[in-house]
Parts: C-alpha cells; structure tokens; sequence
C-alpha cells in the first residue's frame, strides 16, 4: 500500500481524463436556438475575458514572489509555489469553460426533456470543477511528494505549492467576488428597483455581466478556494508528521527495529492515501447522479454526496489497515467527513428553513427590520457549527493527537470531487434560468430552471458552510504545523507581545471585510451609472425594439474588480510577514490565534446572513406575502442587496485569508528560526 504513494499523480492524471470526457459530453449536448447561442456566447466572452485579464494580473504577483522566495528561502519552495499556483488557475480556467457550456445545454434541456435531464447536464456541467479541484491537488502534491517526500528537510519544500494555491485563491475569489456582486447588485438596483422589469430581463443591460459574474465568483473563485483548502489541509498533514516526536506509544503499532523516519514517512503518506480513496470515491458519487435522478434533484444531490462519503469510509480503514497506523487516525478522518457533512447541512437550514421565512415576515414593517432579523440570524447560525468544528478538532485530538487534527482537515476535503460539483451546478444552474427568460422559452421551462436555480442557492449554502468549516480546520492545521516548525512551544496569553499579535490577529478580517464590502459598492455604483445612462440614451431599450450594450457594463465590471482586489489582497499577504519580521514568532503564533478565530465566525456570519437574506426574497417572489412587486418584496430586495457582498464576496474571502496568512507564516517559519531562535 505504501508504494502507492508513489503512483498518486496517475490517480491525478486520470482524474483529469475524467473530466475531459465529460467536458466533451457537455459540448456535444445541443445547446437550443441561435438567440441562446448568441447569449452563451456573450456569458462565455465575458468570463474568459475576465480570467485572461484577471490571470494576466495575477502572474506579475507570482513571478515577484517567485524571485523573493527564491532569495529569501529557497529555489526549490519556489517552484513549488509556482505550480500551485498555476494549478489553481487551471482548475478555475477548466471548470469555467464547463460551466460556460452547460448553461445553454441545461436550459434546452429544461425545455425538449424536462428536469431530469437538464439536472444530469448542470450536474456534470459542475463536476468538471469538482474533478479539477480533486485531480489537479492530487497530482501536483504528489509529483512533489514523490521528488520531495524521502527525508523531512526536503518535505517542507512542497509547503511552496500550498503557498502558490492559497495566493492565486485570494486573489481570485476576491476579484470573482467584487466582480459578481457588483454587477447582481448594479444590475438588481436599477432593474428590479428603479425599472420595475423582472430578473433576468433581457432589456437590462446588466443582466450577461450577472450571468457572467456567476461563473467567475461561484465557479472559478469557489474553485480556487477549495483547491486552496484542499492542498493546504494535505500540506500541512505531512508537515506535522514530518516534524513530529515518535514517541514509545506509537512504536507499539509497528514492528520491533521499524526505523523511526519509516515510521514518520507511513504518517506522512497517509493523507496521500486517504485523497487518492477519496478520488475513486468522488468518482462514484458523481456518476451515481444517474441513478439517483429518479428521487428528485434535492435528494439526487444530497444521496450522491453521501455515497462519496460512504466509500471513503471504507477505503479509509483499508488504507489504515494496510499501513498498520492506529485505529485513532481512521476516526480523525471519519471525524473531519462527517463534521464537514453537517456543518454544510447547518448552513442549509439557516438559509432555507424557518428563519428564512422569519426574515421575509418581517418584511411587513420594512426593510430596516428585514436587516435587523437577516443579522440576527447570520450571528445565531455561528453557534452550532463552531461547536461541531469544536467536536471534530477534540475527537481528532484524542484519537491521534495534533496530527490527528490535520487529517480530520483531510478528510473533510477529500471527497471534494463530488461536494465541488454539488456547489458548482448551482451557477450553471442559475445561468441557465437566465438564459431561458432572455430566449423566450415559456413559463413551464423557467419553472424548471427555477426550481433548479432555488436548490443551486441551498447547495452553494452547504458549499459554504463546507468552505468556512475546512478553512477552520486546515488554518488549525497549518498554525500547528507552524508551530512545530518554528519551534513555538506554546501560545502564552500572559506574554504582552504574543496578546499584541493577537489583537493584530483579529482586526485583520475586519480590515479586510471592510475593503472589499467597500470595492462591492464603488463598483456597482458604476454599474448602476452605465445601466442607468442605457436606459436614459438607447431609445427604445425599455419597450424591447431596441438592444442594449452589455459588454459596457462587463467591461466596468472587470477593471473594478481588478482594480479593488489589490489593496486587500495584499494586505493579507503582508501583515503574517510584518509581525513576524518586527515583533517575534511567538508574536506571530498569537497573530494567527487571533486571525483564525475572528476569521472563521465573521465568514459563517456573512454568508449565513447572506444566504438567508437572498432566500428569504425568493420565498417572496414564489407568491407569499404579496410576492413580487409588492412593498415586502421591495423591502426584502434591499436586504438581499445588503447581502450579496455578505455571502459571494466578504464572507468568503475569510476563509482563504486564515489559510494564506498560516501558510505564509509556515514557509517563514526558518527565517522565525534564524532570527528569533
């Protein structure tokens, strides 16, 4: 078993070819009539336009840090940064294109064959993202694992390539996200508000901007996200256990004279193993869509993300088995998958059960109320999964110790194959409801879309509520890996300087939630002045003899995002660094203490009160309590536009900065050695 580790990019490179097939199953579905071609068209310019110019930014960013790391630490770590880095652009690059495809195809398919058809296309439509995510992490850390793995001072090479994935994933879901809100925002306020036309109309010129901002914020920015996760919890897994103590409770498991570097490598390699289990089992997840499409879309997806979760239970304990580990690192994983499971169920049931209809009630006294109860409800909804994150660390921890935590992270992400694809058929999903209302299709078609598109918004929930709780463990993770690498021997609340860093810590999500909450508004701002100047100058936009421009507002669109993501995106990336260098390692240990805790409950915060907030519109809009058009409606718009940056751009931003600013520190942690001792 242990000489698999060695084939593990294979388990990649068929991952892949995985997804290509499906790829080009996708792109032989037709895809309707010429108007929606032309609209896909529009949706897929937009966004390769947007990745071309958004990666063209990016990797500026990338070779500066290269050379830095280059001089700073060492050539090897560098390259590994480089190709986690290109790694996560490629997943973003690969499932935006099937995404981009699967939006028309979805919608013909709503309309010739109905819904179990047009699921099973939005469905593998979303799984080549998840299948990139999984290959794409599987094969780059293990072609390092392979060249980097033999001894401990030249494993900590491959924390580069953790590096390079949670830089691209900032950056990337940071931009996606001021992208996609400001132009749903832009697009919502002047058309739905001011104008009084139905979503998705195509008079509105900023309806393909939306339509192509749900494909570069929920697809290739959650894509990045949880490629950065997944890589990260891996990483930092073998980091502990290549810098951890062998102690004679642990010698008990292997036989006597078993060298204590075999038995570090065994640990080292199993988070490998338990992702390449996790591979064959999102394989299975995904193609059982098949069969379980006959239960209906919201049970075909939950059943299918179960039976991935059911299989790497029992690929797991093989796994342990074969390597002779302790029973304790098989409940880890079993620990982090099923935590994973019902923190995602948590999110659901905020922003789909009951408190979503107590928010849209309130929208019977006006908007300030519908606010006041959305914000209630995104801080209650902290509680339980804090505490269920709470139980999968303490199980982890008592059944193996640190380590333990690391490979509950692991094995929260390792069926991302299919949990990605869950969450990314929610854009598809979405698009294509847009499509069918800008193509005419008829009333019976977008009640399919419809019905697709108000599950994609409970599954991009569960996708978030999934993102925050792996952030939580993988940041855990990496700061123990940090640790042990820095040789911090504890976090010592009495010491001033390590209380400082803390505090430090926790303004930096703040700072940052307030910079791009700020990016969100400035820049649909200028999309509300273009669609509001096509509106004023086009004549005869408004009575539909007329078309409008909507590469304007794409365009507007892109520079804002690319512009605002700058300032906060580097100030995550330089803050680890300055406390480090200026007040100590331990300084920077208490920093991320601080960052970690404040970072996780403000992003369960934001995207709970978020999701709830859109829900709670749509519970409206499906004809409760006035349903569109009415004074509930209107006030409930208002609390959606509130939060849309909450949940697609602040929120989840937290969960990528808690792991970049503790993978940062994790490659300093030798230069914290050599300076601080």
């Amino acid at each position: 078993m242990l000489s698999l580790v060695n084939w593990s990019w294979v388990f990649g490179l068929f991952g892949l070819f995985v997804a290509v097939l499906i790829y080009q199953w996708i792109a032989k579905q037709p895809n309707g009539t010429e108007l929606m071609q032309k609209i896909e068209r529009y949706i897929f310019e937009g966004a390769m336009a947007f990745l071309k110019r958004q990666y063209a930014t990016l990797a500026v960013f990338v070779v500066v840090v290269f050379f830095l790391l280059v001089f700073g630490i060492n050539w090897q770590t560098a390259l590994c940064f480089v190709t986690g880095a290109f790694c996560s652009m490629f997943a973003g690059f690969f499932g935006m294109r099937a995404s981009t495809k699967g939006n028309s195809r979805t919608a013909w398919a709503a309309n010739q064959s109905g819904m179990g058809k047009a699921l099973i296309v939005s469905y593998f439509s979303g799984s080549v993202m998840g299948l990139s995510v999984a290959s794409l992490g599987v094969l780059g850390v293990g072609i390092w694992f392979l060249i980097f793995g033999a001894s401990p001072e030249t494993a900590q090479y491959i924390n580069g390539y953790a590096m390079g994935a949670s830089s691209i994933a900032l950056f990337a879901r940071m931009g996606g996200g001021i992208y996609t809100k400001a132009a749903d925002v832009g697009s919502d306020l002047v058309g739905k508000v001011e104008a009084g036309i139905p979503e998705d109309d195509p008079r509105n010129p900023g309806v393909i901007a939306d339509n192509v901002g749900d494909n570069v914020g929920d697809i290739a920015g959650m894509g990045a996200d949880i490629f950065e996760s997944y890589v990260g919890a891996i990483i930092a897994t073998i980091a502990i256990a290549a810098t951890m103590s062998v102690t004679p409770e642990m010698l008990k498991f292997f036989p006597a004279g078993t060298k204590e570097w075999t038995i570090k490598y065994m640990y080292m390699a199993m988070p490998i193993l338990v992702v390449m289990a996790g591979l064959i089992s999102s394989l299975v997840g995904i193609f059982s869509i098949k069969v379980l499409q006959g239960l209906g879309p919201q049970a075909a997806l939950r059943y299918s993300t179960f039976i991935g979760g059911g299989i790497l239970v029992i690929l797991t304990w093989i796994v342990k088995s074969s390597l002779g580990l302790p029973s304790g690192v098989f409940w880890s994983v079993v620990s982090g998958l099923v935590v994973g499971m019902i923190v995602g169920l948590l999110a659901e049931y905020y922003t789909s059960g009951k408190p979503v209809q107590r928010i849209a009630e309130s929208s019977q006294t006006g908007p300030a109320t519908v606010l006041i109860s959305g914000m209630a409800t995104g801080m209650m909804s902290v509680a339980l999964p804090i505490v269920g994150i709470c139980v999968a660390m303490w199980i982890a921890y008592v059944a193996a110790g640190m380590y333990g935590i690391g490979l509950s992270a692991v094995g929260m992400l390792a069926t991302v194959g299919v949990t990605m694809t869950v969450d990314a058929y929610g854009p598809t999903a979405d698009n294509a409801g847009g499509i069918s209302e800008m193509s005419h299709l008829g009333p019976e078609t977008r009640k399919i879309t419809d019905s697709l598109d108000a599950l994609g918004n409970t599954t991009a929930a569960i996708g978030k509520g999934f993102a925050i709780g792996s952030a939580a463990l993988t940041a855990l993770s990496l700061f123990v890996a940090y640790a042990q690498s820095a040789k911090v021997d504890r976090i010592d609340i009495t010491d001033a300087y390590t209380i400082i860093g803390v505090f430090l810590g926790a303004l930096v999500p703040f700072v940052i939630a307030s910079l791009t909450m700020t990016a969100v508004g400035k820049a649909a701002f200028s999309i509300v002045e273009e669609i509001r100047r096509q509106f004023r100058e086009i004549k005869g936009l408004m009575e539909g003899t007329a078309e409008p421009e909507p590469a304007k507002c794409v365009d507007i669109a892109t520079r804002a995002a690319l512009r605002y993501m700058i300032a906060p995106g580097l100030f995550g990336v330089l803050s680890p660094v300055v406390v480090g260098f200026i007040i100590g390692k331990e300084a920077l240990g208490g920093f991320l203490v601080g960052a970690n805790i404040v970072g996780v409950c403000l992003a369960l915060f934001m995207a709970n009160a978020g999701g709830a907030w859109d829900n709670a519109k749509k519970y409206i809009e499906q004809g409760n309590l006035g349903g569109k058009g009415s004074a509930n409606h209107k006030a409930a718009v208002i609390g959606d536009t509130v939060g849309d940056p909450f949940k697609d751009t602040s929120g989840p931003t937290m969960n990528i900065l808690i792991k970049l600013m503790s993978v940062i520190s994790l490659i300093l942690a030798p230069l914290m050695i050599k300076m601080w001792g």
